[in-house]
């Protein structure tokens, strides 16, 4: 079931409190889309991750609808080794909107987001997606993701996942705006 109001999503910084909010939306996208394709023991750490990382969540109408996660590159991306040796990287993670509140451009602001950040971090948003998540890599391109190459990342021993990697299109500054 599709939201029918007309109120805007908002994106803001999440805090230890959204978790159990982002878990049961996390749910919901796992139920419908498997993903994450393998239920994680402890959701709330999954999505923490890292106390060093930055994460949003969407609210809309006073509840949260999705998530986005700005991590460092930890060795497992692909991404972030597809650019130039010197090159500051984000590997943008954890993104997953409610099946219920899609079509507002929730997953577009949360990339949006995700994107403008790394940038005033002076880094580059860069992404691995699985080649079977085919409504999250039709987002990436119509958002205007740079396709950069396909290749296989490792998600346990001996098991290999064929992934689609992508970085941000730059986002333009106040001075370009103009």
């Amino acid at each position: 079931m599709r939201e029918t109001n007309d109120s805007a999503p908002q994106v803001r910084v999440r805090s230890a409190e959204d978790l159990p909010g982002c878990v049961a939306v996390l749910r919901a996208v796992h139920e419908q889309d498997r993903y994450p394709v393998r239920w994680p023991p402890d959701p709330e750490r999954w999505l923490a991750h890292d106390a060093d990382d930055t994460g949003w969540v969407a609210q809309l109408d006073g509840r949260i609808v999705g998530h986005v996660l700005l991590v460092r590159p930890d060795g497992g991306d692909v991404a972030p080794g597809l650019l130039a040796p010197d090159t500051p990287v984000a590997v943008v993670s954890r993104l997953f909107v409610d099946p219920a509140a899609r079509g507002r451009r929730i997953g577009a602001l949360l990339l949006d987001r995700a994107a403008r950040e790394a940038q005033s971090r002076g880094a580059r948003a860069v992404l691995d997606v699985v080649t079977s998540d085919r409504a999250a890599i039709a987002l990436y391109e119509r958002l205007g993701w740079e396709f950069l190459a396909a290749g296989q990342q490792e998600w346990g021993p001996g098991e290999l996942v064929d992934v689609r990697c992508y970085t941000a299109p730059p986002v333009p500054t106040l001075k370009e705006v103009r």
